[in-house]
């Protein structure tokens, strides 16, 4: 019987969450297993012929096997109405709205941590852990995310939506260690069908990597509604057409096909008019960013006007300095004294004291 209580890990067939549940099991945890069955690949479409993440029957069979290995329990769970009601529906939402979201934090913050406390409190367990690089500790009876050790592999900006009564009951226990380390254990233990996977980066439910085919299968008749809308300077003056503006992203310089004589960025995205502002690199940076539907994590809220922080724009953001002030129920608006360059709606915005999360929000809009 353990002495440390029981936890259910979050499973996905891959080196990094197999290693979080070895690890609990050693440290005299009661493990027990699951692997989210989120998305069907055959419901994906487009032309690859792999299944990504935890959704592949090699990806549930390796998770199963370690759990044999090891002698724990192991369970698949079928989430995808949930996932797909939450996450899909967004993710196309976000982009029909002329924003560019972030799939990845949008199943932690409203799916996967509810879908795992659901299934840990129904089997009696005590905690939940998942194997991404972050830390969590408890801070004048707040649960505060940090970065993991390893900042090149830290996920901690994919976390700030958790909610503090899920991370209460919460484990990282990669976040003190390197990737080098955990691939390193993984061998030293026999777990040789995970220690070499190559790491995930594509979209779960988009396996061919193609984010305007999946929504062109989403939304009957997109490409006839969006296709021709106007490319126009700052100015407002016409420079060209383009294929309809949810295939663009703030920041975009590839694929523009505009012959301006210099490198062209796109800089805004009109929804309503179908109509993309481009510009030069320097259109591109702005100062001030307001983000809502907030998540607050190091303090209750945040009492300070224009407090110091670090504030992350998107994933693998080193971040920058910058000024946060809460302006509403559910705003923060931050400055960046010297700008920032992209600031995309759609995307989150993360500030942290040190190493620390302070809080979260999806940026709204962008400022000068």
């Amino acid at each position: 019987m353990s002495t440390k209580g029981r936890v259910l890990v979050a499973m996905s067939g891959g080196v990094d969450s197999s290693v979080a549940a070895v690890m609990l099991r050693e440290q005299g945890y009661e493990v027990i297993g699951i692997t989210m069955k989120t998305w069907d690949y055959s419901s994906s479409g487009g032309k690859s012929h792999k299944e990504t993440g935890c959704c592949t029957l090699e990806s549930m069979n390796d998770a199963r096997q370690i759990a044999l290995k090891f002698g724990f329990n192991h369970f698949i769970v079928d989430i995808r109405e949930e996932f797909g009601d939450w996450v899909i529906d967004r993710f196309v939402d976000e982009y029909m709205a002329g924003r560019t979201p972030n799939p990845c934090v949008l199943c932690n913050t409203h799916i996967k941590w509810a879908a795992l406390m659901k299934r840990a409190d129904n089997l009696g367990c005590d905690f939940i852990a998942t194997g991404h690089y972050a830390n969590v500790r408890e801070v004048n009876g707040r649960h505060v995310i940090s970065r993991g050790l390893d900042h090149n592999k830290d996920q901690s900006y994919a976390l700030w939506g958790v909610e503090q009564k899920y991370l209460a009951r919460t484990q990282f226990p990669l976040g003190k260690f390197h990737k080098t380390e955990i691939r390193q254990f993984a061998a030293d233990h026999g777990l040789l069908n995970v220690a070499n996977k190559k790491d995930s980066y594509e979209i779960c439910f988009v396996p061919d990597n193609d984010y305007r085919r999946f929504l062109r299968d989403r939304v009957p008749g997109l490409q006839e509604k969006v296709e021709g809308g106007l490319f126009v300077d700052k100015e407002g003056n016409i420079v060209g057409k383009h294929k309809g503006y949810p295939f663009y992203t703030i920041g975009q310089r590839r694929g523009l096909h505009l012959p301006m004589g210099k490198p062209v960025y796109v800089t805004d995205i009109d929804p309503d008019t179908n109509t993309i502002t481009v510009g030069g690199e320097e259109d591109l940076v702005n100062t001030i960013c307001v983000a809502t539907n907030i998540n607050f994590g190091k303090f209750a809220s945040i009492e300070e006007e224009d407090m110091p922080v670090i504030g992350a724009i998107r994933y693998n953001d080193d971040g920058a300095p910058g000024f946060l002030t809460q302006t509403g129920p559910d705003e923060l608006t931050i400055r960046f004294p010297e700008g920032r360059t992209a600031i995309t709606p759609g995307q989150a915005l993360v500030c942290y004291d040190g190493d620390d999360v302070i809080a979260g929000g999806w940026i709204k809009k962008v400022k000068l």
